[in-house]
């Protein structure tokens, strides 16, 4: 079993320490207050500064970057901690478009980080649609990433990125069955689209955990932006009215400070 301390620093940054390695997921660190164009007539502002600084952070040997093309995954401060990173690993399309060398994976395709004296990670990635079905030409690439190193006792552990709920996810996930979860949430729309969606929402979320089960489930990037139509009271509403094991499993992390998790 391995001890992982997890941080959330808001959003979809999360800093993962264990063994001597530190990882950082979509880093996002500008101050709040701005709006950001996602393309084709959608922009969200961000309303909740980063509950740590860049500055604050330790040295970071690898970035874990789900895309490239969205404020809210990869701001322009997350941009300027790129280079310090000692690796970057995201979509093939993202890494053709970073100014900064990176190992860019299709969906399946994995590469492995190693250091002397620590345990090797094998990093997976896994499918993503981050909207309504044939939306990948207008939302573009993302990926999500499962992370496996010796001693796991309870399976990966996978970052889901902005998906929603799809057939593709389901049948990477019950091939990994991962123990534990970080899941973007948040059920993202916007008023040019209306109802559609384009995170995973509570419900969405419980029938993936119906579907894989895993032990532990962290939520991430559901709040602090104006396009998220699902925050934690709203998930919690969700699950509150239904009879699902996810309550179970769900973990919410604490802004800024450091949690242990078993994996």
């Amino acid at each position: 079993m391995t001890k992982v301390s997890l941080t959330h620093i808001g959003g979809p940054t999360v800093l993962i320490e264990f063994g001597g390695w530190r990882l950082l997921t979509d880093p996002t660190f500008d101050p709040p207050g701005r709006t950001y164009s996602f393309g084709w007539g959608t922009s969200s502002r961000k309303l909740t500064a980063p509950a740590l600084d860049a500055t604050a952070l330790p040295a970071i040997d690898a970035v874990l970057l789900t895309h490239v093309h969205h404020g809210d995954n990869l701001d322009d401060a997350g941009r300027a901690l790129l280079p310090t990173a000692g690796t970057i690993v995201t979509t093939l399309s993202g890494a053709r478009t970073l100014p900064h060398p990176a190992r860019g994976l299709r969906p399946g395709h994995s590469t492995r980080l190693e250091a002397p004296g620590r345990p090797p990670i094998d990093i997976t990635a896994t499918p993503c649609r981050h909207g309504p079905p044939l939306s990948r030409p207008i939302v573009g690439e993302v990926t999500g990433f499962s992370l496996t190193w010796p001693g796991q006792e309870h399976g990966p552990l996978w970052i889901t990125g902005d998906t929603v709920y799809h057939r593709a996810l389901r049948r990477a996930a019950a091939a990994l069955r991962p123990g534990t979860v970080l899941l973007h949430l948040g059920g993202v729309g916007f008023p040019i689209t209306g109802p559609l969606r384009y995170t995973m929402t509570a419900r969405q979320a419980v029938r993936l955990h119906e579907a894989i089960k895993p032990r532990t489930v962290l939520p991430v990037h559901y709040e602090g932006w104006q396009h998220f139509r699902e925050n934690r009271d709203g998930v919690e509403r969700e699950l509150a009215g239904r009879s699902s094991t996810l309550r179970e499993s769900l973990r919410w992390l604490p802004r800024g400070v450091a949690s242990d998790v078993s994996v």
